[in-house]
């Protein structure tokens, strides 16, 4: 591959960004441009990083036209999130804020985060897509519920003091075979008499 220095600070840049780099596949681009401008063949480069003849080409090609920024990794593909980055904060607090009193629920549910992107944000969110949403600004989904505001403890306790619920004591647990394990099994003699 007929690759050489674009820049002669390369040299130096060129092994730093490597040792730094922490993805495998950025390193791999790194490497190949390093390989190339020390004069390996495109085979060469193929065997040594395990890569295709496409990608040792492509990143090559990258160095040489447009220099080593050219051979770092670029924004991450996919679709960019609906909720612009700069009111992430401010849903965040809408979310930490709780149910306003028109709401009239007492704790938020994936289907009024919707609503709320909706109505106050501007943006159309599937349910799912709000629970990534979440996941993504550290908002834990699966929380205890709250106590509803109406709620009565003194009802509460009554009703738990009525309720017909299991006994409190059951029978002592009695073994059953004279395993310590509680199951039957052949003895060890057993089997070798045969």
């Amino acid at each position: 591959m007929d690759v050489s220095l674009r820049d002669a600070a390369d040299a130096e840049r060129l092994p730093r960004r490597i040792r730094a780099a922490s993805d495998a596949k950025q390193r791999d681009r790194l490497r190949t441009v390093q390989l190339a401008i020390a004069g390996e063949q495109t085979r060469t480069i193929m065997q040594r990083l395990g890569r295709s003849r496409g990608f040792v080409q492509r990143w090559c090609c990258a160095y040489r036209d447009h220099g080593l920024d050219a051979a770092m990794a670029q924004s991450p593909p996919g679709r960019p999130p609906q909720l612009p980055p700069h009111q992430h904060e401010a849903f965040r607090q809408r979310v930490l804020a709780g149910p306003t009193e028109a709401e009239g629920v007492c704790a938020l549910r994936g289907e009024d985060m919707v609503r709320i992107l909706q109505e106050e944000f501007g943006v159309k969110y599937s349910l799912s897509g709000v629970y990534e949403l979440l996941r993504r600004l550290n908002l834990w989904v699966l929380v205890p519920r709250r106590q509803h505001r109406h709620a009565d403890p003194q009802a509460m306790q009554q009703w738990a003091q009525r309720a017909p619920f299991l006994p409190v004591e059951s029978g002592k647990n009695t073994r059953t075979s004279a395993s310590p394990s509680g199951s039957r099994t052949k003895h060890a003699s057993d089997s070798k008499a045969r």
